[in-house]
């Protein structure tokens, strides 16, 4: 299991232990963006999933605060996300997230490759409850770097995904809607021409009516050769 510690507006914290972690994937409300997906993976030799949306378990460590990702080799990259958590409580909290894939792995199998990285929390969240009435109009936005060069790669709103209250649905009928689940969104479409294999991640979830962010961002560190 990965403990998990989130800062709310108030100042208060909730703790998790994580017990799950989903992974949403081709979760578009638009089918032209989630065939713009589709495209954007072929492109990398990932086969079109035969449901849509997808679901992929995630081993419940993978999911972490942290501020660099150690990687094997040049083709991994991030996703923005938001990211729903569970806490002891049973209450549902807000947050961003990064899905860190192996993109070379995700050619033979896309749950595979979720479990070659990490999904990086934020470590600050807001109540789902709060920001209920206003979710499609969460931004959401990622940025990579290059050599410290810093090039937008995702700009949209929560209302391209399918909502954080079908994903609760979702988990409650399947009797997952309980402390230390957590479920992560699914992904807007990446601009074009811009190198997703970066050496470094932000991702930033944004309320327009209040002005208040929650932000993550982390090094993409390349691990030493192996020895035999």
């Amino acid at each position: 299991m990965a403990l998990l510690t989130f800062e709310l507006p108030d100042g208060t914290t909730r703790r998790v232990d994580v017990v799950q972690v989903l992974n949403a994937g081709y979760a578009g409300r638009s089918q032209e963006d989630v065939a713009a997906h589709v495209a954007e993976l072929a492109e990398l030799g990932v086969p079109a999933p035969s449901v849509i949306p997808a679901l992929y378990p995630v081993a419940p460590y993978l999911a972490q605060h942290t501020d660099q990702v150690s990687v094997q080799h040049g083709r991994t990259s991030g996703e923005a996300e938001w990211a729903l958590v569970v806490d002891a409580d049973g209450d549902v909290l807000l947050t961003a997230a990064c899905d860190h894939t192996d993109r070379d792995l995700e050619v033979h199998g896309v749950a595979w490759s979720k479990n070659a990285g990490p999904d990086v929390l934020a470590r600050q969240a807001w109540r789902l409850a709060d920001v209920q009435e206003r979710l499609d109009d969460l931004t959401l936005r990622a940025w990579v770097s290059h050599a410290g060069r810093e090039t937008a790669i995702q700009d949209g709103t929560l209302a391209e995904l399918l909502t954080p209250g079908y994903w609760v649905e979702v988990l409650r009928e399947r009797g997952d809607l309980r402390p230390g689940t957590v479920l992560i969104s699914g992904t807007i479409p990446m601009a074009g021409g811009v190198d997703q294999f970066a050496d470094r991640w932000r991702v930033e979830l944004g309320d327009p009516a209040t002005g208040a962010v929650i932000e993550l961002a982390y090094d993409v560190v390349p691990m030493a050769e192996p020895i035999g």
